[in-house]
């Protein structure tokens, strides 16, 4: 048995528009071409591929076969990635990226992460996006590193990444003292230096740009974690006190799987935060987009 031949791109296109409009004659009028010519595409994609696409003594308008039903199919297919790649690259003839790395704080808020996405894929649809999720100093390294085009970093006295690196506020996030409901220090109010005495899960840099710091660190006795998840489930299992974002435990503390401690001496701390990108590969239109929005979220 012979092998099926390779159908062009316009043989497929022939198919198609027969499908979609339910004849011939409609075919031909849509891609402006005699009825002929259509008939004569259709009837070489059938002898290449040795399959009856039509059954045209069916009815008036032809009808697929089963084969021609799964034909169209894998065309339609065929016809989306083709206009894909003129998409893309188009998009390249103009500027844009072909691929976005973008790394986000752990501290950046789920809803504005959703938000900025949800945009961005509306608006670039050619353009690849790799996320990668990260905290404190290792945003500010991957930029560095070149592993990402932009980040969204926290405090520049906690990230900073020199000379080498473009920054622009874009908001910030507002960090609250909790723990578990039976927890000592959720009793009620507390004494300034309470903290001291409880364990703290402390969120660590998996970078080493803040080695041998610690940021709202109030007691001697801690627990160091590399995963805000990670805290947040220690948290409400009541392995310790800590400071979370607001946003993240919202929902916590309204159902009292965590309750907000009353600290006089911790009673919040804003996380401000920044998008940051190396000077020497300014923004293309897509990276300066994400900017943009998570720019105009703070606003």
């Amino acid at each position: 048995m012979n092998e099926p031949g390779a159908p062009t791109l316009d043989q497929l296109n022939v198919l198609l528009a027969v499908v979609e409009t339910g004849g011939f004659a409609s075919a031909a009028r849509r891609l402006n071409r005699a009825n002929s010519v259509i008939s004569y595409a259709i009837a070489n994609l059938e002898a290449q591929l040795g399959l009856v696409l039509f059954d045209r003594d069916a009815a008036k308008r032809p009808v697929l076969t089963e084969a021609g039903k799964v034909v169209v199919a894998q065309a339609r297919v065929i016809a989306g990635d083709v206009a894909s790649l003129r998409a893309k690259a188009k998009g390249l003839l103009q500027g844009l990226e072909a691929e976005v790395n973008l790394v986000l704080d752990v501290m950046l808020p789920t809803e504005r992460v959703v938000d900025a996405l949800r945009a961005f894929r509306e608006t670039f649809p050619t353009v690849t996006l790799r996320l990668h999720v990260e905290g404190l100093g290792a945003v500010t390294q991957m930029v560095l590193d070149r592993a990402a085009t932009l980040g969204v970093a926290g405090p520049l006295e906690v990230v900073h990444g020199g000379d080498e690196l473009d920054y622009i506020a874009v908001g910030s996030t507002v960090l609250i003292p909790v723990a578990a409901p039976d927890h000592p220090l959720a009793q009620g109010a507390n004494p300034p230096g309470a903290g001291r005495g409880h364990t703290q899960l402390v969120l660590t840099d998996r970078s080493r740009l803040t080695e041998g710091r610690d940021f709202a660190v109030a007691s001697a006795h801690t627990w160091r974690l590399a995963d805000l998840g990670a805290k947040h489930l220690l948290l409400k299992e009541g392995f310790g006190w800590g400071n979370m974002p607001e946003p993240m435990v919202r929902d916590d503390l309204a159902a009292g799987r965590l309750k907000r401690l009353d600290m006089p001496d911790l009673k919040e701390a804003i996380y401000p935060l920044h998008a940051v990108y190396r000077n020497d590969t300014p923004p293309g239109p897509a990276t300066a987009f994400l900017i943009a929005r998570f720019k105009g979220q703070a606003v």
